[in-house]
């Protein structure tokens, strides 16, 4: 993956951030939905900034705003008002198809369900996240057989969804979101079908991929065990920011 990496790091349009860029700066940042008597803020003048390389927990119950950070966060969405800049772009004032390149060449996407094609083998499902870049039958192979080395299913790269577990399904969608190299990963409540077990292997998948492969981890959850698996928690209610905490290498380790 370490080869396929330099390569899509040559074709992107957009310059490669310098390191003390961040990955994220918000400035009063807000989505709100409807109008006048119907208008509702689910996200409310957020202001926040996510360092390169951080792993970070977005955390809260339903309805916090979890989600349409998340979305925000990856160009799947606009604010209504405020500013968030990616590698100091501002989201808000790119068009469509850039938006578009920056999600296939910078971002990598974990969600609570799968969305694995059913009649499609494991290494197919990882090749689908290649194929809008051009590259042969033969380069999403190898990409794709790499990925899934690295979330530790290359035994069952032939295998269709239905015949892995859940946890199994999951580290293929994983795979899928690392094949392209990405500079970060958005994972939204990405342990929320396996079981607890397979939940706390997920976990610990993310969190050494994160350190490995030197990416940005952004992971939306309502479990606070999970939270504080994360460098940094940032807590949300109603829209806004209650809190912003660092979690300690003790406080990881003693849980």
């Amino acid at each position: 993956m370490t080869g396929h990496g330099l390569e899509n790091r040559e074709k992107e349009t957009m310059s490669t951030p310098t390191e003390i860029t961040p990955t994220y700066e918000l400035d009063d940042a807000t989505r709100s939905y409807g109008e006048d008597s119907t208008l509702v803020t689910a996200l409310d003048a957020l202001t926040l900034t996510i360092k390169r390389g951080e792993f970070v927990a977005i955390f809260g119950p339903s309805g916090s705003g979890k989600t349409t950070l998340l979305q925000l966060l990856g160009a799947l969405d606009r604010p209504s008002g405020g500013s968030i800049h990616f590698e100091g772009q501002p989201l808000e004032l790119l068009g469509d198809s850039a938006l578009a390149e920056l999600r296939l060449r910078a971002l990598g996407f974990v969600f609570q369900q799968f969305n694995l094609i059913p009649t499609l083998t494991a290494a197919e499902n990882v090749e689908t996240a290649l194929a809008p870049l051009g590259m042969s039958r033969l380069e999403r192979k190898d990409a794709a057989e790499k990925s899934l080395e690295a979330v530790g299913l290359a035994p069952r790269a032939r295998h269709l969804p239905t015949q892995l577990s859940g946890g199994e399904q999951q580290r293929v969608a994983i795979a899928r979101a690392l094949a392209r190299s990405p500079r970060v990963v958005l994972a939204d409540e990405p342990t929320g079908n396996p079981d607890t077990r397979n939940g706390e292997m997920v976990m610990e998948l993310l969190a050494r991929l994160h350190i490995e492969l030197e990416i940005t981890l952004v992971l939306v959850t309502h479990d606070e065990w999970i939270a504080e698996r994360a460098d940094r928690v940032l807590r949300l209610a109603d829209g806004r920011l209650a809190e912003d905490s660092a979690v300690s290498v003790a406080e990881r380790l003693a849980r």
